[in-house]
């Protein structure tokens, strides 16, 4: 018997719009299942129950009147917005950021804030004081990070798709960890407004979904400038995209770590492997190509990573309520120099631009989304040593940070499952500005070898 959270967003929206299901109804299916199912999931830190029941919906666009959560990064006016820090704990913003203002101008409804790590520091979601955020394929290991809340709440079916954000990788890690489709935009298609907290140009929101055209059309969403952007890209038709199949593409690939030494899972080898030849039998053009980023580009991005940390700002005599990450990473950015900061910021650039000359022959590029499955929790976290902290979580996601380097989109598709039942992804990147070329060749590979009816084991508990 279908249920409602059986049902993509969009056709959720479909069956409000033909009558044969209302908003209410949704709302309602949806908290019981959070009701239910978010103590065993750490996926929401905040629930917004009588603020949704009372939305109105409105418009009539493609995700009118569904349910959505917010990544407890961003700012949402009246409601408790903590960075899933300590620190914030009571911190309730009189404004909302602009890619919130747009899924709200949009229609859908958000139901809550979703968790994640102090700052969206780490690539798991193990916040102070809160229960970790979980795969839903298995209580025991991690829903990866920072948007790790989001991606367990829609791989359990809490909400049909979820708002992220990525600055190193944190809507691809959670998304290969949950089963899901996690898509990093090109860097200026969302508006980062009004904050403008980035410098670098490493962050951006970006939509985690069951499905390819779920998370296109909430692209359509979010995407779009703010009036006073200092940088921005045009805005496409992503969810019409799906519907068309791309031309013979010519695919690099390699499955050599970039930032770290490490070696690479087996299985997500196999996963690599079996996209590869999957998009042969699509009849696009495969080829091996060397690692596009240098080595000397990871102490870059580590100089401009903790500076970015640096920059919040917390008062010496709280100091003592942040992670000892997150102390550890203020440190290393508090010793750095204005002019350090800048020449690393030219550096990252020129990096930036002799990867993409170098990947320019290509339109689509091929990597594992992590180099490990998910992991037990607590297997990267060190609170006594953060350096080792540090550098296990490089081992474990040493692709995806490459394309918030580069600027380029990219996106993990959920390829693969082991015989344990643990999903695998694979990362798709396309040049600047080819978010629309990328999503019509995922709705290709999805359609070639769907994953919409993989369900974790919570899926069909009775509410």
């Amino acid at each position: 018997m279908t249920q409602l959270h059986d049902l993509t967003a969009l056709e959720q929206a479909a069956a409000i719009r033909a009558g044969e299901t209302s908003t209410r109804e949704l709302v309602e299916h949806y908290l019981a299942r959070i009701d239910r199912l978010n103590p065993s999931l750490g996926a929401f830190v905040t629930v917004t129950a009588d603020a949704a029941r009372a939305a109105q919906p409105v418009g009539d666009g493609p995700l009118a009147g569904v349910p959505t959560a917010i990544k407890d990064l961003s700012n949402t006016a009246g409601v408790r917005t903590t960075y899933g820090s300590a620190l914030f704990a009571d911190w309730v913003p009189d404004f909302s950021d602009e890619v919130v203002s747009r899924i709200e101008a949009a229609g859908l409804i958000s139901l809550g804030k979703t968790s994640t790590p102090e700052f969206g520091s780490p690539c798991y979601t193990e916040p102070a004081g809160l229960p970790p955020a979980v795969t839903p394929w298995d209580l025991t290991r991690m829903a990866g990070g920072s948007s790790g809340g989001a991606a367990s709440a829609v791989a359990a079916g809490l909400v049909p798709l979820a708002h992220g954000s990525d600055g190193g990788g944190s809507i691809r890690i959670p998304a290969s960890c949950c089963g899901l489709v996690g898509f990093k935009p090109t860097r200026g298609l969302i508006s980062p407004a009004p904050m403008y907290g980035d410098p670098v140009g490493l962050a951006t929101n970006g939509p985690i979904a069951r499905t390819v055209g779920d998370a296109a059309a909430f692209l359509d969403v979010m995407a779009g400038r703010a009036v006073g952007d200092p940088f921005w890209a045009p805005k496409q038709p992503f969810l019409a995209a799906t519907e068309r199949d791309p031309a013979r593409l010519r695919v690099g690939r390699f499955a050599d770590p970039v930032i770290a030494d490490a070696p690479v899972d087996p299985a997500c080898l196999a996963a690599y492997e079996q996209t590869s030849l999957l998009l042969e039998g699509l009849g696009h053009d495969v080829s091996d190509v060397s690692v596009p980023i240098p080595a000397e580009a990871v102490g870059v991005f580590e100089v401009c990573w903790a500076v970015l940390t640096a920059l919040t700002p917390v008062p010496p005599s709280a100091r003592d309520l942040l992670r000892p990450l997150t102390r550890w990473l203020m440190d290393r950015g508090q010793a750095v120099g204005g002019p350090e900061f800048g020449r690393a910021i030219g550096e990252m650039r020129r990096i930036a631009a002799r990867a993409l000359t170098a990947l320019s022959a290509y339109d689509v590029i091929l990597t594992p989304t992590l180099a490990q499955l998910p992991q037990p929790v607590g297997a990267l976290r060190n609170d006594e040593h953060p350096e080792l902290d540090f550098e296990a979580q490089k081992r474990f996601t040493p692709f995806t940070s490459a394309w918030n380097i580069t600027g380029m989109p990219a996106v993990s598709l959920p390829v693969h499952w082991t015989a344990e039942g643990l999903p695998v992804g694979v990362m798709l990147a396309a040049r600047p500005g080819e978010d629309a070329l990328l999503f019509s060749l995922a709705a290709q590979v999805e359609e070639a070898s769907p994953w919409r009816d993989q369900h974790p084991g919570c899926w069909n508990i009775s509410i």
